[in-house]
């Protein structure tokens, strides 16, 4: 299986324009959802090879989401999950979330380019 379809979970405008446009010219089929609810119910009803889920969102964070998708019912499976944020995370919040994603990446420290390299090394996990 080959990442071809993506959700972004993005409240950030600027970022989820960025993402949008660089995946998109990259070849990806991209939705993008502002909220954290939108987000998760786009999750559930359209299967997609990869989730980027920011953390600080609106209605609902990306924690909840993550644990919705990830935890006990684990309703994605076959989903990668990365994780993108600028919220500073103690060891033990960082850790669960490590746990029940396939990426943890700052926010400020990754560009279009840098994302696209770690969707390929994803991809080649697969």
């Amino acid at each position: 299986m080959a990442i071809k379809t993506i959700l972004i979970v993005e409240d950030d405008r600027f970022i989820g324009e960025m993402y949008v446009r660089s995946l998109k010219k990259a070849g990806f089929e991209v939705d993008w959802m502002v909220g954290g609810n939108d987000g998760l119910i786009a999750a559930r009803n359209k299967e997609y090879d990869l989730i980027l889920l920011d953390l600080m969102l609106p209605e609902r964070r990306g924690n909840e989401i993550l644990d919705a998708l990830r935890g006990k019912e684990d309703l994605i499976p076959n989903t990668k999950i990365i994780v993108l944020t600028n919220f500073e995370q103690d060891d033990t919040s960082r850790s669960s979330m490590e746990a029940h994603a396939d990426a943890y990446l700052i926010k400020a420290e990754i560009t279009p380019r840098k994302l696209l390299n770690v969707i390929e090394q994803l991809d080649s996990d697969i």
